[in-house]
């Protein structure tokens, strides 16, 4: 099993977290609970956006993208408009 290894930084375990709560975020999505599941995939690109910012250059793994600034900017608009869109769209009820 070459193909599976561990991270060999802080960042990329950010990463593999980051991943697995969006991917808990779609599944309650998708059993139903929208806004739950929004608003935890909006936490994780929040935990993304801290750990960016917090790690250096060389320790961030696939958290670097681009440049830090750019990184940052992407991750706070997807959090922001994750919870804009929990807090704005109504039920439905």
């Amino acid at each position: 099993m070459n193909w599976l290894q561990k991270p060999s930084t802080p960042g990329g375990v950010v990463y593999l977290a980051v991943v697995g709560i969006l991917a808990v975020g779609l599944a309650i999505v998708v059993a139903g609970g929208w806004r739950l599941g929004v608003v935890l995939m909006g936490c994780s690109f929040g935990v993304a956006f801290v750990a960016r910012m917090a790690l250096p250059e060389d320790r961030a793994g696939m958290l670097r993208i681009r440049r830090p600034l750019l990184d940052l900017a992407t991750m706070g608009v997807c959090c922001v408009a994750m919870f804009v869109l929990a807090l704005v769209i109504p039920d439905g009820r």
